[in-house]
């Protein structure tokens, strides 16, 4: 609000009548209390008086004019500060508005923009899913033709095996014949083929397990030669028939022992197998493991032919 100084309200020239009539009724009002009784009558004290209020009335009244004025020209400033206020908050009203329009606007663009990440996230969430179920698939199919490709590696493996053991027990039946030959130097040398071939056998994790005959008899290393026929008690090895196998380090097959009991003397000594012993064995277990391979005793074989 603009401030006003006092002239522009009242000047000296209007104040200058009014002035002029207090100074005439103060003067009159002393000139008659000078010139009047003493006692004063009450026709002088009230004229006096008259002159006094007169007086003071005509020298305050101006400066009451004056305060009017100013009051009425601090109504027209206020009044004219609360229209500019008016005009601003008109101004800030449509920038409001502008700005409400632009936010609604923005509003509408980012309701755009989460529609369309909803739809990008449900479209990603399909093909994720889709991508798993395929991914799943070829890995069902995979382990399936790895599990296929495994039960084959294992079938190829009891084959060779078997072959192997064979081999090894062919192997042994000619090393006994040699020694049962009566001639040293044959005898010599087949056992050091038999052990070449079991050390190559050593090699793939075929190793080859024999006993001494007069151990005592152990079920979990050994066999007898008939696994019908019944065990005598603290029975012992007389003869052994057939090389036992461990592969990897699991039992293939025990050893195959003809027994006796503690107390005879060792019995006439059991030709060797043929090489036509065989041993069969049981399917491997669908976790890629081995089951110990169950043998069939080597049959004692005849005479040997030299």
């Amino acid at each position: 609000m603009s401030e006003r100084k006092p002239e522009a309200v009242g000047g000296v020239r209007l104040l200058a009548p009014f002035l002029i009539g207090d100074i005439v009724l103060l003067g009159a009002a002393f000139l008659i209390f000078w010139q009047a009784h003493r006692p004063m009558t009450p026709v002088e004290v009230i004229v006096v008086a008259a002159c006094t209020a007169l007086g003071a009335f005509l020298g305050a009244w101006p400066f009451v004019l004056q305060h009017r004025a100013a009051l009425t020209l601090a109504e027209a400033d206020r009044l004219t500060d609360s229209v500019a206020q008016i005009q601003q908050v008109e101004l800030v009203a449509d920038r409001i508005a502008a700005a409400t329009s632009q936010w609604q606007t923005a509003q509408d663009h980012a309701t755009k923009a989460v529609n369309a990440a909803r739809e990008i996230a449900e479209r990603m969430s399909r093909e994720t899913r889709d991508f798993f179920a395929f991914f799943e698939k070829a890995d069902q199919n995979e382990k399936a033709h790895l599990r296929l490709e495994v039960e084959k590696l294992h079938r190829a493996e009891a084959d060779w095996l078997q072959v192997l053991v064979r081999i090894l027990d062919h192997v042994y039946a000619l090393q006994q014949a040699a020694v049962r030959s009566g001639k040293p130097n044959v005898a010599n040398q087949i056992t050091v083929f038999q052990e070449a071939c079991r050390d190559a056998a050593r090699r793939v994790g075929l190793v080859a397990v024999t006993a001494e005959p007069g151990t005592p008899f152990d079920p979990k290393l050994h066999q007898p030669v008939d696994p019908n026929a019944p065990v005598p008690e603290a029975a012992v090895i007389a003869q052994v028939v057939g090389t036992g196998y461990h592969f990897q380090g699991r039992p293939l097959r025990p050893v195959v022992v003809t027994l006796k009991p503690a107390a005879e003397p060792a019995a006439n000594p059991v030709e060797a197998p043929t090489p036509a012993a065989s041993v069969t064995f049981a399917p491997p277990s669908p976790d890629g493991g081995r089951d110990a391979a169950s043998p069939t005793p080597p049959a004692a074989a005849g005479t040997a032919a030299d």
